[in-house]
C-alpha cells in the first residue's frame, strides 16, 4: 500500500523533501501528487529538481480560480486519482487549498491523514489558510507540529493528545541540507546588486488588493530604498496594483520573476532586511540570521517573533522599523526555535510508520 504525498504549492514541496526522503530509506512505497495549485510548472520544475523530489507521479494541474473552485476541483481530482482502497495513509503539508481538499477526500473515505505542520493559527479567519488549518486539523489522525504553542492550540480545540506529535520543522530540514549551495555573490553578481540591498516578497490580499494598505506598502518601500537598494521578486498576484502605485518609478527598487529554492535563499542569505508577509520566509531568515520584517498584524509562527529575527508590522510602521534595523536599535534572541535541526523528516517518517501499523493491527 502507498503512502500519498499532496503537494499543492511551492512552500509544499520544501516541507515534503526530507519527508520523502526519510519514508523511501524505509523502503515504504510512496506516490507523490502535485495538485498544481501553483501553475507556473516551469517553476514548479525547477523546485523539484533542486530539492531531489522525484517527478511527480500524477499532476492534477487544477490552476487559479476562487478559493472554493479551487479546493472542489482538487476534490474532484484527488477523488478520481487516488485509489483509497490501496492508500496506507495521505500525507499535506501546511494550509494551502490542496491541503483542506486531500483532508475532505481523507474524511469521506476514511483513509488516515495526516497533516505536517498542524497546530499554526494566526486567529485571524478572515485567512483563507486559517480556514484551511482549523478544518484540516479537525480531521487529521496524526497531527504533526513544528513547534510547542501548537499543543494548546490543539487542546483548545480538542483534539486528543494521542493524536499530537512534536515533530520539528521540515522546512528547517530543507533549508541547512541545502545551506551550502545558497551563495549570495552569485545572485548579486546575475542580478546587478550593490553589496547592501534588502529583499521583498509580497503576496496576501491585505497587502497587494487593499487600495490603502497598498499605497503605504508601496510609499514605505520608496522611502526605504533610499538607504537600502531593495530587490523584489513579485509573485503574480498584486504585481499590476504595485506596478500602478509607483512601486518600481523608485530608482532602487527592482522587481524581479519569482526565482527557484536555491537562487531566492542565496539572495536572502546575503540581504541586510527581507520584508515579507511569507510565513515561509519569516522561518527561513530566522535560521539564516537575517533581520525580518512581517508585514501582517498576526503570525501563525510566534516562534519566529520569539526565538527568531521576525516582528511583525503595519504598512504605516514599516518605514520606521526598517530605520531601526538599518541602524542596529534591534537586537535579536541568540536561541533558535527547539527541534529545528534539521532531522524533523526522521521523526516525521516514524510516527507515520507507527500511525499505519496502528490502522493495519485494527483491520
Amino acid at each position: 500500500m502507498d503512502l500519498v504525498h499532496v503537494v499543492g504549492a511551492r512552500p509544499n514541496f520544501m516541507k515534503a523533501a526530507p519527508v520523502f526522503e526519510a519514508l523511501s530509506r524505509s523502503g515504504s512505497s510512496q506516490q507523490v501528487i502535485h495538485t498544481g495549485q501553483h501553475y507556473d510548472e516551469k517553476l514548479s520544475a525547477v523546485f523539484f529538481d533542486q530539492l531531489e523530489l522525484p517527478a511527480p507521479d500524477v499532476n492534477l494541474g487544477v490552476g487559479s480560480g476562487s478559493h472554493s473552485e479551487q479546493t472542489a476541483r482538487v476534490l474532484l481530482g484527488l477523488e478520481r486519482t487516488v485509489d483509497t482502497t490501496a492508500t496506507a495513509a495521505v500525507i499535506v503539508y501546511g494550509d494551502v487549498n490542496s491541503t483542506l481538499a486531500a483532508a475532505l477526500l481523507c474524511a469521506k473515505e476514511r483513509v488516515p491523514l495526516v497533516h505536517v505542520e498542524a497546530g499554526l493559527r494566526s486567529f485571524d479567519r478572515s485567512m483563507p489558510e486559517e480556514v484551511n488549518r482549523v478544518l484540516t486539523d479537525a480531521v487529521a489522525d496524526l497531527l504533526l507540529i513544528t513547534s510547542p504553542e501548537a499543543y494548546a492550540h490543539l487542546a483548545d480545540e480538542g483534539v486528543d493528545a494521542s493524536r499530537i506529535r512534536f515533530v520539528g520543522n521540515p522546512m528547517i530540514d530543507t533549508l541547512l541540507r541545502h545551506r551550502d549551495r545558497f551563495v549570495a555573490a552569485d545572485q548579486v553578481a546575475a542580478l546587478g546588486l550593490p553589496a547592501n540591498y534588502g529583499v521583498v516578497t509580497l503576496h496576501r490580499p491585505s497587502n497587494v488588493d487593499e487600495p490603502t494598505a497598498a499605497r503605504h506598502v508601496v510609499e514605505a518601500l520608496r522611502g526605504i530604498s533610499h538607504d537600502l537598494p531593495l530587490v523584489v521578486p513579485l509573485h503574480p498576484r498584486g504585481r499590476a496594483r504595485l506596478r500602478s502605485l509607483g512601486l518600481e518609478d523608485a530608482a532602487d527598487i527592482r522587481v524581479i520573476d519569482p526565482l527557484g529554492y536555491v537562487e531566492f535563499l542565496s539572495l536572502v542569505s546575503g540581504a541586510k532586511l527581507a520584508i515579507t508577509d511569507s510565513g515561509g520566509v519569516q522561518e527561513e531568515t530566522t535560521i539564516l540570521d537575517v533581520p525580518c520584517l512581517t508585514v501582517r498584524p498576526n503570525t501563525e509562527r510566534p516562534i519566529t517573533v520569539t526565538h527568531g529575527t521576525n516582528k511583525l508590522c503595519t504598512p504605516e510602521s514599516l518605514g520606521q522599523e526598517a530605520q531601526a534595523i538599518l541602524t542596529g536599535e534591534r537586537v535579536f534572541p541568540a536561541d533558535r526555535p527547539p527541534l529545528w535541526d534539521g532531522r524533523a523528516g526522521e521523526r516525521i517518517a516514524t510516527a507515520v510508520l507507527d500511525l499505519v501499523s496502528e490502522h493495519a493491527g485494527q483491520a
